[in-house]
């Protein structure tokens, strides 16, 4: 007779407990067992210090009234408390947001000084972007032109975004929170026109640049997306 799998399974580890929790049985089963484990497995932990949980539902989607009955149950252990419950679900929220920044807005112009040009996802922009003009995007930047003014890509804590441009002589690039100056560069004026990129050297945490070559077929292919 084959052994009938778990709804619950417990996992010690040296900062606390892991619950993995079933995927596919119904709600009412899995909150069964999780009171019945909790309550046969409290006696190695009753008398210790509290205890961290970790709550992993895999690929099943809870409701916030369901994570707080969850919550309540574990907590109504002594020495137990909610470090966090994981999913691998994605919240409509979650989706759109992705969907956002993944996004690429295309515009053909010029930036003049005073401009501000800012778009939520991805920029490929066909112009130039004179000194005193500034092009912001939460993802990546592709200027088919001169940048001249100031680029800030990655806004919104993407520190993998980049900025691109056929003629690289910005007076400043900023990814993330990381700034650079074309006075931190003076290499600025001296390379020819290849098209460059720039993005944050994560071993220096400083932005440097690059040819646009150096980059993989494989990120240039994810970054075009």
């Amino acid at each position: 007779m084959s052994k009938t799998q778990p709804f619950v399974t417990i996992k010690g580890k040296k900062d606390g407990l892991i619950l993995e929790l079933d995927e596919n049985c119904a709600y009412d089963r899995l909150i069964h067992e999780l009171k019945d484990k909790l309550v046969n497995n409290q006696k190695p932990y009753q008398d210790g210090p509290l205890i961290s949980v970790k709550v992993q539902t895999g690929h099943r989607y809870l409701s916030q009234e369901q994570k707080k009955e969850l919550t309540e149950i574990i907590r109504s252990q002594d020495k137990l408390f909610v470090a966090s419950i994981e999913s691998d679900v994605m919240t409509k929220a979650e989706c759109e947001d992705r969907l956002a920044k993944s996004k690429m807005m295309t515009m053909h112009r010029m930036v003049r000084s005073g401009q501000i040009l800012e778009v939520e996802g991805n920029l490929l922009l066909f112009g130039d972007v004179n000194p005193g003009g500034q092009v912001i995007a939460t993802g990546n930047i592709y200027i088919m032109g001169v940048l001249r003014g100031i680029a800030h890509a990655g806004v919104n804590s993407e520190r993998s975004a980049i900025i691109a441009a056929s003629v690289m002589k910005p007076t400043q690039l900023r990814i993330d929170d990381v700034i650079s100056r074309s006075d931190d560069n003076q290499e600025f004026d001296k390379r020819d026109h290849a098209m460059e990129y720039a993005f944050i050297d994560s071993s220096l945490n400083q932005i440097v640049i690059d040819r646009i070559q150096s980059l993989s077929k494989k990120n240039f292919a994810f970054m075009w997306q």
